[in-house]
């Protein structure tokens, strides 16, 4: 007697879970490949330094670094370490060898003052924004110019400027100055919110439109299907409904309420919920109490 053929079933199934795990690989692998580049990109823009300014041997560095910013109150915080070079400053450039002013823009509040042969220590100092409003987050942008020139002794002397950015919530375009310009240092700033930051925004919008979209065919089936009050789905409905808000409140940021996220996502996934679980409820209201009315007849 022949001896009875193997059941290719195995062979079947291992195949099929190869031809699931093969394409997800590939796609964890373009994934991360993505937000690899995506995040050396976003790495060099922060280590890059802008100069500006003289490049005489005598001259007055301000390295200046972009701390944090305020959208909120429309401020940037810059903060600035002088270092004098050549014959106008002692001990390597940590001490002026005469009483030193550094005046600024008029967007920045206020100017800078150094006595001579003291030790220059950084200062933190505050720069008005224009432009752009909070309420669009996180699509808002700003701008402003910072400038510097230096009075060393009551004489103005030039002034180089490096400037740099270390904020993570923000990425910061700079525009030089024309060519031809005096001792002083100017540079234009335009502020965005990070890429990262960005993608992170508009990710929660997909999940809150997600979400509502979820609730939306849970509650279609519940009331097609007449299922009465079902307890677990209310209850994930109830929960989704209040984690939502909680989600919102996890941006980074601090976004106020009515912002461009609110008005394309949060608002309208939470209406969504909120009448979805009313419609449920009320719907398996009316099966219990008609289906109690059969029973009794």
């Amino acid at each position: 007697m022949a001896a009875p053929a193997q059941s290719p079933g195995p062979r079947r199934s291992g195949t099929s879970v190869l031809l699931v795990l093969l394409p997800l690989a590939v796609l964890i692998l373009v994934a991360v490949s993505v937000g690899s580049w995506l995040q050396f990109t976003e790495r060099q823009a922060k280590d890059t330094v802008h100069t500006v300014g003289s490049g005489a041997a005598d001259r007055v560095d301000v390295e200046v670094t972009a701390q944090s910013v305020d959208a909120a109150a429309r401020e940037l915080v810059l903060r600035v370490r002088v270092r004098p070079r050549g014959a106008l400053g002692e001990e390597e450039g940590t001490a002026p060898v005469a009483g030193l002013r550094l005046q600024t823009s008029v967007a920045t509040l206020g100017d800078l003052a150094f006595e001579a042969h003291e030790r220059l220590a950084p200062k933190d100092v505050q720069v008005a924004l224009t432009g752009g409003s909070i309420s669009d987050y996180p699509f808002d942008t700003y701008d402003t110019d910072i400038e510097f020139w230096a009075v060393l002794g009551g004489e103005p002397v030039p002034v180089r400027m490096l400037f740099s950015n270390n904020d993570t919530l923000f990425s910061i375009a700079v525009t030089p100055p024309p060519p031809g310009q005096g001792q002083e240092a100017v540079l234009g700033l335009k502020l965005s919110r990070s890429g990262s930051l960005l993608v992170f925004a508009v990710f929660m919008m997909v999940v809150m439109w997600a979400l509502a979209t979820s609730v939306l065919l849970g509650a279609w089936f519940l009331t097609t299907r007449r299922q009465g009050l079902v307890w677990p789905a209310l209850a994930w409905m109830a929960a989704t409904l209040f984690a939502l808000a909680a989600f919102r409140n996890t941006a980074p940021g601090a976004p106020p309420i009515g912002c461009v996220m609110d008005w394309f996502a949060f608002f309208w996934a939470e209406t969504i919920i909120a009448l979805c679980l009313i419609v449920v409820v009320t719907a398996g209201i009316r099966s219990a109490l008609r289906a109690g009315d059969e029973r009794s007849a």
